[in-house]
């Protein structure tokens, strides 16, 4: 009992960052450390949803597969030979499957009038909803006409929330010394994109 006390209060990937902390978590997990798992999903899942979304799915298609990666995850946890290697297998996982998802299209029921008008709104003001659509229509529209490892990138780096940059130099195979020069670059592009489409607004 002792022994678990101490594993639980130290765990092994204590201390420890990017692949290392993951690998410290995969071998914790074929060992059935349910919170080592926790720990991969919590920091990883963002990484997972930006390469589904970054592969053309809507929100729900990419909860759909964020869930279905995980679970592949789960059933093949002891078959990843080297677990410093599971950044990788995630994005070629995600990629297959949000293949599929756009291959089988995705069903969605809509709510009957009289039910979708018993439902409660939570949604802005119209004014403030018009504004906010138009701004990131803007934002959108910019953003896609970046180079593709630009959106790439960002996507993994600003979109994701907390970058990092271990995850992201092995997802896109680059230097790591080279992901925040490379973003600031990139950045600085979308912000011109955006100055010059105000500028065409007459």
């Amino acid at each position: 009992m002792t022994e678990v006390r101490m594993a639980d209060t130290n765990p092994p990937w204590e201390g420890l960052d990017g692949s290392d902390r993951h690998a410290a978590c995969m071998v914790a997990a074929r060992h059935g450390n349910r919170k080592a798992l926790d720990v991969l999903v919590a920091e990883l899942t963002p990484l997972v949803w930006h390469v589904a979304r970054g592969n053309g799915l809507d929100k729900a298609s990419a909860e759909d597969v964020v869930q279905t990666v995980w679970l592949a995850l789960l059933r093949h946890v002891d078959r990843l030979t080297e677990p410093k290697a599971l950044v990788g297998w995630l994005i070629t996982t995600t990629r297959r499957e949000s293949y599929r998802a756009r291959q089988n299209g995705t069903a969605q029921v809509e709510l009957s009038t009289e039910l979708a008008e018993q439902v409660l709104s939570r949604d802005p003001m119209p004014e403030a909803e018009a504004l906010r659509e138009e701004r990131d229509q803007d934002l959108w529209i910019a953003f896609s006409r970046l180079p593709r490892r630009c959106q790439e990138l960002l996507r993994l780096t600003v979109l994701a929330g907390r970058a990092e940059y271990q995850a992201v130099s092995e997802a896109l195979r680059m230097p790591r010394g080279s992901i925040g020069p490379t973003r600031g670059r990139c950045l600085n592009t979308l912000r011109t994109l955006l100055s010059d489409d105000e500028g065409d607004v007459p």
